[in-house]
This record gives structure tokens, C-alpha cells and sequence, in this order.
């Protein structure tokens, strides 16, 4: 039987394969522009509300039901003036120093970061604290050119409708410090046994030196990145 008898009769001629995918592409092209506004509304919201969950959360969640391993999560949001200066310096002059000048995107960053990478050094990221927490809330861990398109595309509505106080405020409280541990308070307790209120600096440094690497990296070990951290924190007048 030749394909064209096989071809059913309410099958419109022209309906030909490129038609087929340009319409496919319309229809993806349609749900990822709803979930799109869905995320920005939701962005919105964050300005008031507190995430009850996170991307990377489910994203941890389901990794350990599929290899069928134990998880238990520590989660517990609190405000800014719960959160010692000294966590709140260290974060920031661990993974974005410019936080307060740029709006939303380092590009002197991502410049060093693209230029490290061309020589085959180490790898530095280039990624700014908005972008990251956009990152944790909506699209977990894995990296795809499309992913970056939507990070790339939400960052500026974050930065706009959230301001710098309440972008910090949620990053460090959403951001992984280690197994099923997230946000400042529960970092804390997990780590040294005290609140993110009574933290001491070289605490809030050596925490913040784990974030690139959480799953990998432990406080204790991190006595070089510690005094980077931390001298750091000096030549920004902190």
C-alpha cells in the first residue's frame, strides 16, 4: 500500500509536514509564553508574599524518590532583620560584589567569566544574585540554552518589581547550603547550631564560601575562600 492511499481522507492535502511543525512550534511557542507571564506574576507576588517552595526543592524532592533515598528538608523562611549584616555581606561579596550597582546583569562579570573560560582556566560564573534566585524559583539546576533565555528574560521584571532589599531577602532564604538545607535560618542551625541573627563573620564568610557547591562543599574546609571572603568584605568598606 503506498503511503499516499494510507493517508487518511478527512487529512487535508496541504496539511504537509511543514505545517505540522510550524504549528507545533506556535503551540510550544504559546504554553512557554503562558508560563512565562505565570512566572512574572508570580514575581510579583514575591514582592508580599514568602515562596512556599522552590524549583530547586521539587527538583531535590523528586532526585531522591527516583534513586529512592531518604531526604528530609530544612526550610524555614524569615525577614531581612532576622538575618545577621554579617551573612548578608558575606553572600554578597561571595557571589555578587556589583549587587548594588548593576541591574540584574554583571556584564564586566560575565566578561571575566567568558575570557577565564577561553584561556582553559577554571571556570568562573558570571551569574548575579538576581539571576540566581530567578534561577532557584523557577528552573532548577539544569542548564539549557532555552533555560537561559527565560532567566535572561525574567531577570529584569525581578529587578523591577522586587527591588534589591526583597531580591537579597528571598535569595538568602530560598538558596541551598546543603542537603535538603535552604535559606539562611536553617543553614545556621544546621551548620553551627545557632541562628542566622547570631551569626559571627567568619561563620557568615565560611557558609557563604559553600554556596557555588553545596552539595560538595563543607564550612569547615573552606579556610582559603573564607579569607577571600573576607578581605573582600574589607575593600568594600564592610
Amino acid at each position: 500500500m503506498s503511503v499516499r492511499a494510507a493517508t487518511p481522507a478527512w487529512f487535508p492535502r496541504q496539511w504537509n509536514r511543514k505545517k505540522v511543525i510550524v504549528a507545533a512550534l506556535i503551540g510550544i511557542g504559546v504554553v512557554l509564553v503562558g508560563m512565562w507571564l505565570l512566572a512574572a506574576v508570580t514575581l510579583v507576588l514575591y514582592r508580599w508574599v514568602d515562596p512556599p517552595t522552590t524549583a530547586v526543592h521539587v527538583e531535590r524532592r523528586f532526585e531522591a524518590w527516583v534513586h529512592d533515598k531518604p531526604y528530609h528538608e530544612r526550610y524555614e523562611f524569615v525577614p531581612m532583620n532576622r538575618i545577621s549584616v554579617n551573612l548578608q555581606h558575606a553572600v554578597v561579596a561571595a557571589e555578587d560584589a556589583r549587587f548594588y550597582q548593576h541591574h540584574g546583569f554583571d556584564w564586566h562579570a560575565m566578561e571575566l567569566a567568558a575570557e577565564n573560560d577561553m584561556d582553559g582556566g577554571r571556570l568562573r560564573g558570571g551569574s548575579t544574585i538576581t539571576q540566581q534566585l530567578v534561577k532557584n524559583l523557577f528552573l532548577g539546576t539544569s542548564r539549557s540554552l532555552l533555560r537561559k533565555g527565560v532567566e535572561f528574560t525574567l531577570v529584569p521584571v525581578a529587578e523591577l518589581v522586587l527591588g534589591k532589599r526583597r531580591i537579597l531577602e528571598l535569595y538568602l532564604n530560598e538558596v541551598e547550603w546543603g542537603p535538603g538545607v535552604y535559606g539562611a535560618e536553617a543553614a545556621c542551625e544546621y551548620h553551627y547550631r545557632t541562628s542566622a541573627r547570631n551569626i559571627s563573620a567568619e561563620e557568615a564568610a565560611r557558609l557563604a564560601a559553600v554556596l557555588p557547591a553545596p552539595l560538595k562543599r563543607k564550612p569547615e574546609r573552606m579556610n582559603r575562600y573564607t579569607g577571600i571572603i573576607l578581605e573582600r568584605e574589607r575593600q568594600m568598606g564592610w
